[in-house]
C-alpha cells in the first residue's frame, strides 16, 4: 500500500516518536511511505527510516503548534497529487493545515485518516485550561470531515463523542512499543551515577508535566545518598527549577537525550519511573519504561491510569502528587522486591495490550476498512 504520512520530525515530542515508530513499522511490512512534514535545518532524532520526504514551508514551529506559510497549502496539494497515495494519514500537528486537509483530500479523492494526540485530564475531570481545551473545542467540528480519527483510549473516544464526533468515526488504537527493543537488559547506568537505587523522570520540563511536586517530594523525603533521581528532558521550566533541586539532593539533570540507545540504557538501569503529569494522551515514555521492566508511577490522566490499572503500576492523584510521592519514594527505595514485582507486572501489561506489532496490525485493518468504504483505483493493495 502507498501511504502519504503527514507528521512531525522535530522538535522532539510524543508526536515525533509516534510518527517515527509507525512509519518504520509500516515500511518493515512492505508498504511504501512518503513523509510530509514541516522541515528545518537541525539535527533530528535518530532511527528515522529512509523514505521519500516532502518539506512543507512554515513560519514558526514548536513542540505544541506550527504556523505554516501561505505557500504550504499549495505544496501539500501538489505533493499529494504527484505521490498518488492509496491513503493519507495525518498525525495531527496542531497546525492550520489540519483543518483544510480534508478539503484537499476530497478534491483529490483520497481517503484520509487522522491520529489525534492532544492530551487531556480524563476520568470526567475538566480539561486543563489553555492549549488542551482549545484544541478539543477547535478540532471536534473538523474531525467529522476525516474518514476516521484514531485516538489512544476509550476515554478519549467518549470525550470526542460528547463534543459531537460520531462514535463510528473514531477508532481506538493505543500507542504501541517495540518490546524487543524496549526490554529488560544489562546496563552500567547505576555505576555511572554511583547509585544503588535509580529513579527516572523522562519528558518535557513544562507546567502540564507537573515536575515540581516530584522534585519537592524527593527533597522532603531525605532520600539516601546512593538513591538518585534522573531528570531526562528539557523545557521552559528547567532554568527556574534546576538551581533549587540539584546534585546535593541526589537529583541529576541530563537534559534532552536524542540518542534512543542511551535512553534505553537509562531505563534498563533504573528501578522506578515517575510521570506526575496534569494532562496526557497515552504516554509513550510510560509504555517504554513499563516494557523495560520498571516499576511505574503515573497520574490518572489521559489513558495513563488505564494502562496501570489492576496492579500494573501505581496510579497517583493529580491533587496529592507531592504527599503521595513523599510516602512512596522511600518505600520503593527500601524495598527492591516491591519494584521487581511491579516491574514484571508492568512489562506483562505492555506485552498483553501495547505492543507495536498489534498496533500496526490494527492500523492495517483500519486502512482496509476505509478503502473498502471508499473504492478507489489503487496502485498497491495489502
Amino acid at each position: 500500500m502507498r501511504i502519504a504520512w503527514i507528521g512531525k520530525k522535530s522538535p522532539f515530542c510524543g508526536n515525533v516518536t509516534y510518527s517515527r515508530e509507525i512509519t518504520n513499522a509500516l515500511l518493515d511490512r512492505g508498504h511504501e511511505v512518503s513523509f510530509l512534514h514541516f522541515a528545518q535545518e537541525e539535527s533530528e532524532p535518530d532511527n528515522w527510516p529512509k523514505f521519500q520526504e516532502v518539506s512543507l514551508p512554515f513560519l514558526y514551529k514548536s513542540q505544541v503548534y506550527t504556523i505554516p506559510t501561505f505557500k504550504a497549502t499549495k505544496v501539500l496539494t501538489e505533493s499529494l497529487r504527484e505521490i498518488k497515495p492509496d491513503i493519507v494519514h495525518a498525525s495531527l500537528t496542531l497546525s492550520p493545515l489540519d483543518f483544510i486537509l480534508p478539503e484537499i483530500c476530497e478534491q483529490l479523492n483520497l481517503p484520509l485518516i487522522a491520529t489525534f494526540h492532544t492530551p487531556f485530564a480524563g476520568k470526567g475531570a475538566k480539561l486543563i485550561s489553555g492549549t488542551q481545551l482549545l484544541a478539543y473545542q477547535l478540532y471536534a467540528p473538523f474531525l467529522v470531515n476525516y474518514d476516521r480519527v484514531i485516538v489512544f483510549s476509550q476515554i478519549q473516544r467518549d470525550l470526542l463523542g460528547r463534543m459531537g464526533v460520531r462514535e463510528e468515526k473514531v477508532a481506538v488504537i493505543p500507542n504501541g512499543v517495540d518490546t524487543s527493543k524496549y526490554a529488560p537488559g544489562s546496563s552500567q547506568v547505576k555505576a555511572e551515577f554511583q547509585a544503588e537505587r535509580l529513579f527516572v523522570y523522562q519528558g518535557r520540563i513544562a507546567p502540564e508535566k507537573n515536575v515540581e511536586p516530584l522534585l519537592r517530594a524527593w527533597k522532603q523525603s531525605e532520600m539516601e545518598p546512593d538513591s538518585k533521581l534522573l531528570i531526562v528532558g528539557d523545557g521552559p521550566l528547567k532554568s527556574s527549577l534546576q538551581p533549587f533541586y540539584g546534585a546535593e539532593e541526589g537529583i541529576i539533570w541530563l537534559g534532552f537525550i536524542a540518542d534512543e540507545h542511551r535512553r534505553i540504557e537509562i531505563l534498563q538501569g533504573a528501578d522506578v519511573f515517575i510521570l506526575p503529569s496534569l494532562v496526557e494522551g497515552l504516554s509513550l515514555s510510560l509504555l517504554e519504561a513499563m516494557a523495560c521492566g520498571l516499576a511505574c508511577l503515573a497520574t490518572d490522566v489521559g489513558a495513563d491510569g488505564e494502562v496501570l490499572e489492576k496492579g500494573a503500576g501505581v496510579v497517583l492523584n493529580t491533587k496529592t502528587v507531592r504527599s503521595q510521592l513523599k510516602t512512596l519514594l522511600p518505600l520503593f527505595q527500601d524495598h527492591p522486591e516491591l519494584t521487581t514485582v511491579l516491574g514484571q507486572k508492568a512489562r506483562k501489561r505492555v506485552l498483553e495490550r501495547y505492543t507495536l506489532t498489534d498496533n500496526i496490525t490494527q492500523l492495517e485493518q483500519l486502512y482496509r476498512e476505509v478503502l473498502l468504504q471508499r473504492p478507489l483505483p489503487l496502485t498497491h493493495r495489502l
